[in-house]
């Protein structure tokens, strides 16, 4: 397993140490995204994926994001005070994605960084737009394919409207309504005749 491809997104304006989002694919067919870039002590390190924990309110069961003070759903108060949390500190976030040996852990760190090295340099070019919003391709297509306007599909032309023939229209209503003394007239009548038929 490799990884075949790394999105990043930078995020300038952040107010705290969270330098990048960015997304990696592996073996060009599984992409895990939503990792983050922080500028650690020891420089930038990858944050995988992960998802804030709930607890069950007590009345009523409805999950609510842990040290919330009330229930979302009945109102109630869920913990006496703020401070409970100091004394016995919880687990706030699980990841969602993550490797379990270290090997897998320094790949994607080595390749995110790199990468962000990269993007960094792109940044400071004209023109610059980040891929990490950008559709992934099908599982047929490699990356190179991707953002390649000369493969996308042209759009479909809309189907040819039905022409409509007012003479026609006007023989037909005049043969329902004249019975067949005005379909034989009709019949006889040239095609040159019938421009304007329908106006009387």
């Amino acid at each position: 397993m490799e990884i075949t491809e790394v999105r990043i997104k930078l995020m300038e304006a952040s107010e705290d140490r969270l330098r990048a989002f960015c997304s990696i694919t592996f073996d060009h067919c599984f992409v895990v995204r939503d990792l983050k870039i922080i500028d650690g002590v020891h420089g930038p390190f990858v944050a995988m994926p992960s998802r804030k924990l709930t607890g069950h309110c007590p009345r009523c069961g409805h999950k609510n994001h842990l040290r919330s003070l009330y229930c979302n759903q009945c109102g109630v108060k869920l913990r006496a005070s703020a401070d409970a949390d100091a004394e016995s500190p919880q687990k706030l976030y699980a990841d969602v994605a993550h490797p379990i040996n270290s090997s897998c852990r320094e790949m994607i760190q080595k390749a995110v960084i790199e990468e962000l090295d990269r993007e960094l340099a792109r940044a400071g070019e004209p023109g610059y737009r980040s891929r990490y919003d950008d559709e992934f391709s099908g599982s047929d297509a490699g990356p190179e394919s991707e953002g390649d306007e000369s493969l996308e599909q042209p759009p479909t032309a809309a189907p040819p409207r039905p022409h409509f023939d007012r003479g026609a229209a006007a023989d037909a209503k005049r043969d329902s309504s004249s019975g067949a003394a005005g379909r034989s007239d009709s019949a006889n009548r040239d095609e040159d005749d019938s421009f304007g038929a329908g106006i009387f």
